[in-house]
């Protein structure tokens, strides 16, 4: 009887490790930048071969860039895009971490995704670009920011098939909104072949 409660005992002890070795390089990753743990995303980071930087959650598809956005974290935020985090993943919703960054009116977010090279007119799955999101939390410090980046105030959403210039139009109610809108230059639609060099 001894020998055996030892064994269960012994298997007792085994079983968390187990568990933990069975989690994902992916998971593990996601979890130290959930917990702030710099010196565990750092190392898996840095593994050879390793592709954690961009790895999604299963039930949300939010990368790491998501998760410091949430957080309003600019610090953590230039660290994993200067690892090589892609800024234009999007979650199950489509939301980028631009997007997400516009619905926080988190400013230095925006500026740094943006100067990480996140695409200024990705859309959501609702076809809302982050202008649009803009127009529609009636911020006009991050309306003209966007527009200062060359935002396109033209493009439609498929919800209602209306621009952020739109929205801009129907608030009126906003000082500085319309006018932050209507500093964009309009971008006409592409029409036809794109025309390149001949040689």
């Amino acid at each position: 009887m001894g020998a055996g409660r030892a064994a269960a005992m012994a298997l007792a002890l085994l079983t968390p490790v187990a568990a933990q070795a069975q989690f994902s390089d992916g998971y593990n990753f996601l979890k130290a930048v959930k917990d702030a743990d710099g010196q565990k995303v750092t190392d898996l980071v840095q593994k050879p071969g390793s592709t954690v930087i961009n790895s999604r959650d299963v039930t949300s598809g939010e990368t790491a860039l998501h998760i410091v956005i949430a957080r309003r974290d600019n610090t953590w935020l230039s660290f994993l895009l200067a690892k090589g985090a892609n800024p234009d993943l999007a979650d199950n919703r489509g939301n980028t971490p631009l997007m997400n960054a516009v619905q926080a009116r988190f400013e230095d977010g925006v500026r740094t995704l943006l100067a990480g090279g996140a695409q200024i007119d990705k859309a959501n799955g609702s076809g809302e670009t982050p202008l649009i999101r803009a127009v529609q939390l009636r911020d006009v410090g991050l309306t003209r920011l966007l527009i200062g980046q060359g935002a396109n105030a033209d493009k439609r959403d498929t919800i209602a098939g209306m621009s952020a210039r739109d929205y801009a139009q129907r608030e009126s109610r906003t000082p500085g909104l319309v006018e932050a809108v209507t500093a964009a230059k309009s971008k006409p639609a592409p029409s036809g072949p794109v025309q390149g060099p001949v040689f």
